[in-house]
């Protein structure tokens, strides 16, 4: 849950201040809308999913087993590049608000000019994401027990901020009095009213409006699925169905909304009713750090004798360790995303696999969008809201399709509605953020344009590696024949398409243009295509022989191509190397090229010799290519 709660509980160091912002004095009742979400729709719609991902994959993998072929790896791409987003923004979003709190601190007046101001903002963001970098560069260990004492501090000094505040509140009635009175005249303290109008009607309204924009407290969902193969179960759980440990990451989900729920609309009462809204405005002393302003006792109330510059600086050094922390898992989460799919799907070179690079490269990308975005963390939270929405948007169209396809009967009795309801509802608040806040499309925008492009240029020129695991076969009698083939003497390898034409005719046609005797024997391979869109091939084979004719049948291949040369290069390993006889053919070669990336059926002859040239250093143990 610690895990978990570095990302998701760390966004209370500014989730109360953008909630001021975004929704004025209506933020206690948002947010009471945001934590019904919370519990009747994130939770509901990600306890589903923990029990179909239970390996930790999340929603992006269910949707890719849900979804075959180039289509769900399209779709993976995307989601890929909104997971990135909400990834990257996550670290320099909390790196961000790490620099504001240690700025605003009291003690940091003593720093040197350069350090302090919207100039010291920028030196510390980009500071802590170097230092985040080089931790990952020098290895990430004893990561639970560092989250647990930080989740455990920073959630105790929280507590005690918002119960102190709860409790003046309950005593001192007038000032909810004066809130409620303010609210009930339309003194919402907002620049943009989405609707007029005074009276509980109209506040309901504008609240149901705007709660999109306080979508950062939705944030830790896909992290609780995520580590859940480090969830103990059941002794005698199913590997493939660990229903004890899908119970228990269901608590933990659970758990962790509940506590997150409590604190959410805790620290918005709070803040509303406790903290004057000039402070709240931009350059004010509470401005991103509502809580901590008011654990340093800066506010017109006083809240606890505890309160003051101690305890607040403890507050500050708790709130700058998890934010700092919560960029670690996001940068985790990161290096286990992407060698999980691009590298898998031939999209990426193999060094994206190592750790290192994928450092590197991600902290320049850190650098560049905190100095895109000023370093501003109200700045960044349409981004990091707009990448949090579409992931969980996509765990609703995976929960949805998942159930419609496991149920019988007509349409509407297989269509899970209340899923169907939390999806329109995650729909709304996504677009509702994307016009809002338009920037976080941008940038998830030129992620996934990043991604998708970066990826097919890697596909198409990974698409002459040979990437065959070895074959499987269809029974025993296919191993031994395939066996036996490998001693005959001079082996001629002929590409059949069946359903064409009957083998007699095409051995009549091969043997008269290629000119080969009667007693020269011809293996014919007769593959069919699967899903083109896998780069990996684990292709099963049956090996039949009638009137002394081998046939090799070839199925759940991604290429024809691949799948002659591979059958080509095992059979070179013994004996002498196979000739591949091909017919010629008169398809354009630009069209050629591009159904055997995308169909894996296009230009064989000619891909046949590249992938054997490559796989092949020795020329002499190199099958031929000839074609007639």
């Amino acid at each position: 849950m610690c895990l978990t709660g570095v990302d998701y509980f760390s966004t209370l160091g500014y989730q109360p201040s953008i909630a001021f912002e975004a929704t004025g004095a209506l933020a206690p009742i948002a947010t009471l809308v945001l934590v019904a979400v919370t519990l009747f729709g994130a939770l509901p719609i990600y306890s589903h999913v923990a029990g179909e991902s239970f390996r930790g994959q999340g929603s992006i993998a269910m949707l890719e087993r849900l979804l075959h072929g180039w289509k769900g790896k399209f779709l993976v791409l995307v989601l890929l590049g909104f997971a990135a987003t909400d990834f990257v923004i996550t670290k320099t979003l909390s790196a961000a608000d790490a620099a504001v709190h240690l700025i605003e601190n009291p003690a940091w007046s003593a720093a040197p000019d350069w350090l302090q101001g919207h100039q010291g903002q920028m030196v510390l963001t980009m500071s802590l994401l170097v230092a985040l970098g080089a931790m990952f560069l020098r290895g990430f260990r004893e990561v639970i027990g560092l989250a647990v004492f930080l989740v455990a501090l920073f959630l105790t000094l929280n507590l005690i901020v918002v119960v102190s505040g709860l409790w003046h509140l309950a005593t001192h009635d007038e000032l909810f009095r004066a809130w409620y009175e303010r609210v009930a005249a339309g003194d919402w303290h907002l620049e943009h009213r989405p609707i007029g109008g005074t009276g509980w009607l109209p506040v309901i309204a504008v609240s149901f409006i705007l709660f999109p924009k306080l979508a950062l407290g939705l944030s830790g969902f896909e992290t609780g699925v995520a580590v859940m193969p480090l969830v103990k179960g059941d002794d005698d759980d199913d590997p493939h169905k660990p229903l004890g440990r899908i119970r228990n990451a269901r608590k933990l989900l659970l758990t962790a909304a509940a506590i997150m729920s409590f604190f959410l609309l805790a620290s918005a009462l709070c803040t509303a009713m406790l903290v004057p809204p000039a402070d709240l405005e931009p350059g004010g002393k509470a401005f991103e750090r509502s809580l901590a302003y008011l654990a340093h006792a800066q506010g017109p109330h006083e809240l606890n004798p505890l309160f003051g510059e101690a305890f607040g600086t403890l507050y500050d050094v708790s709130t700058v360790l998890i934010l700092w922390f919560a960029g670690a898992s996001a940068m985790s989460g990161l290096l286990n995303l992407v060698p999980q799919y691009l590298p898998s799907y031939g999209m990426a070179p193999e060094w994206a696999r190592a750790i290192r690079p994928l450092v590197i490269l991600f902290t320049v990308i850190n650098l560049f969008v905190t100095w895109v975005f000023d370093a501003s963390v109200s700045k960044q939270g349409g981004a990091y809201a707009t990448g949090v929405m579409a992931l969980l948007f996509a765990a609703c169209v995976a929960s949805v399709i998942d159930v419609y396809r496991k149920r019988d009967g007509a349409w509407a009795r297989r269509t899970p509605w209340g899923y169907v309801l939390i999806a329109a509802v995650f729909l709304y608040t996504f677009v509702a953020i994307v016009i809002e806040k338009p920037d976080g499309m941008k940038i998830a925008g030129c992620f996934i344009a990043a991604i998708v492009v970066s990826s097919m240029t890697s596909r198409v020129m990974r698409s002459t590696e040979l990437r065959f695991s070895g074959f499987t076969f269809a029974n025993d009698q296919s191993r031994f024949l395939w066996d036996s083939m490998k001693h005959i003497e001079f082996p001629i390898l002929v590409p059949h398409r069946p359903g064409r034409r009957p083998l007699d005719s095409k051995e009549e046609d091969i043997r008269r243009v290629h000119r080969l005797d009667a007693d020269v024997p011809i293996v014919y391979i007769e593959a069919s295509v699967g899903d083109p869109s896998e780069f990996l091939h684990f292709p099963q084979m049956e090996v039949l022989e009638s009137h002394g004719r081998f046939v090799i049948r070839v199925t759940r291949s991604h290429s024809i191509a691949h799948v002659i040369a591979a059958v080509s290069l095992e059979l070179s390993k013994v004996g002498k190397p196979p000739e591949i006889h091909f017919g010629w053919s008169d398809e354009n070669p630009l069209a050629a090229n591009l159904r055997f990336v995308l169909f894996g059926e296009g230009n064989v002859p000619w891909m046949v010799r590249e992938l054997i040239r490559k796989a092949e250093p020795d020329d002499a143990r190199r099958p031929r290519i000839v074609i007639g």
